[in-house]
């Protein structure tokens, strides 16, 4: 354990997203001495400019859509929804000021001392941080030095953009400036449909904008199985979302002026037409902030600009190691935390710590229809060679779906047919977000099709499209 003054440490964290804190707080909960450093809000970019706050803006939209089919459940209602994006964007806020104000109480909770400035390394152990005056201004507070045996970086990413494809915050934008609106454009173009994407344009669509989407390669949703993206496609296109896959255009043909934004567009082989609307959605991925971290005073090795790591998050450099988007991995807040969790784990010198198996890691996208996976794809399967069975069934063959209206969409379980294990499970449909726990607790559990299938399952309930999906892997569905 470290000794000696209040600027030393067991361990020291820079960065206090969600990989930051929740290694922060494991690490305190293990009897660890940690230093938390960060010159923003803990909670970071998940908490305060993407999956919180946008997944206000999509519970809001959802809601509207729900609204307007009120008539179908015997509800009848005076007129059409009206939208008040200002009043959607401050109940987005407060989401967040919630969430965050209960977040700050933690700290004293995990005897995490909380350390407000910009930090670098300076060497292994030595953190080096800049401190805000009283007024916030940056540096004006001074530097404080940290002696840490252990560090864990944390710093996160930002987005980034195609190249030559410059955001300008208003007709040019990227998903920090949209979370900064509080009025709405009257269409928009959204490049890229991964799940920022395709998140953003269900978003737009369900309170009156309109959309078109531009992906690059031949499906939407382009990670997810091959199935789960063409019904995503087809309800998008159903609802009145433009969707150009195989999407060609030039940046440099991009033009934004007061009316509006315009490009030159066509899929892959054809001529291309212009394409206007009053705003573009930059959505192309982000880039890990290793930048001016210090990295080039220790050992640490990256490639392709993200940090390299072990299965236990250790870098080249010893007692420094590295979680999050800046390792790659699949960008997702709950992945970071479990990778701090592992990494708090190994630096309290415990034993047989599991290392970090991406593909037992659930993926989800907010969208309507919902979208989560883990495990492989079936496409992921036949590329490996690996010998597999499925079982899919509809939501329609779900009582519970029927009930509820929304019914578009599966489940499907990937089993290995020579060791029977399961191997993948993909939803699209209706809170599929909350029903892929199940799978990550099978996947955990390393549970058979069999075994999930034989679980009995309450009805009527969503969840039983599991079970259901389960048991049609070899043949056994109930009731489809």
């Amino acid at each position: 354990m470290a000794v000696g003054s209040s600027n030393d440490f067991d361990l020291v964290v820079l960065g206090a997203g969600t990989g930051g804190y929740s290694a922060a707080f494991r690490a305190g909960q293990l009897g660890l001495k940690v230093a938390l450093v960060d010159d923003d809000k803990i909670g970071g970019t998940c908490l305060h400019r993407g999956c919180i706050p946008t997944k206000a803006l999509l519970e809001s939209a959802g809601l509207v859509d729900r609204i307007k089919h009120a008539k179908s459940f015997g509800i009848t209602l005076p007129g059409e929804p009206t939208i008040d994006y200002a009043a959607m964007a401050a109940n987005k806020d407060a989401v967040v000021k919630r969430m965050w104000t209960g977040l700050k109480t933690l700290v004293a909770k995990n005897k995490v001392t909380w350390i407000d400035g910009r930090g670098r390394l300076d060497g292994p152990n030595k953190i080096r941080v800049s401190q805000p005056g009283e007024d916030g201004t940056p540096g004006k507070g001074g530097e404080r030095i940290l002696q840490a045996t252990n560090i864990i970086l944390a710093t996160g990413s930002r987005v980034k953009s195609l190249p030559g494809l410059v955001p300008d915050g208003k007709r040019i934008v990227t998903s920090d400036d949209v979370l900064r609106m509080t009025e709405l454009p009257r269409d928009i173009i959204v490049v890229g449909a991964g799940a920022v994407g395709v998140e953003f344009a269900s978003m737009f669509h369900d309170v009156g904008v309109g959309v078109t989407v531009l992906e690059y390669l031949p499906q939407i949703v382009p990670l997810e199985d091959a199935e789960v993206s063409k019904v995503v496609e087809r309800s998008f296109t159903k609802r009145g979302i433009t969707v150009m896959t195989n999407a060609r255009f030039d940046a440099a043909s991009v033009k934004a002026d007061k009316d509006g934004v315009s490009v030159m567009v066509g899929p892959e082989g054809k001529e291309p037409a212009e394409l206007r609307a009053e705003m573009m959605l930059v959505a192309t991925g982000r880039a890990a902030n290793i930048e001016d971290i210090g990295l080039e005073t220790t050992r640490v090795e990256t490639d392709r600009g993200i940090i390299k790591v072990d299965g236990h998050m250790r870098t080249r450099e010893p007692h420094v190691y590295a979680i999050g988007d800046i390792v790659g991995g699949l960008w997702l807040a709950h992945t970071a935390a479990h990778e701090g969790i592992i990494a708090a784990h190994v630096i309290a010198g415990e034993a047989d710590v599991h290392p970090m198996d991406y593909t037992t890691q659930p993926r989800a996208t907010y969208c309507r229809p919902e979208i989560a996976s883990i495990g492989v794809t079936e496409e992921q399967a036949k590329a490996a060679g690996t010998p597999y069975k499925v079982g899919k069934v509809p939501f329609q063959a779900i009582a519970k779906a029927i009930i509820g209206g929304e019914y578009e969409g599966f489940a499907k379980v990937i089993a290995d047919t020579t060791s029977g294990d399961t191997i993948g499970v993909h939803i699209v449909g209706p809170h599929a977000t909350d029903l892929i726990a199940e799978a990550s607790l099978g996947f955990q559990l390393e549970a058979t099709p069999w075994e999930i299938g034989g679980a009995t399952h309450a009805h009527p309930t969503l969840s039983e499209v599991i079970g259901e999906a389960a048991m049609a892997v070899d043949g056994r569905s109930i009731n489809f």
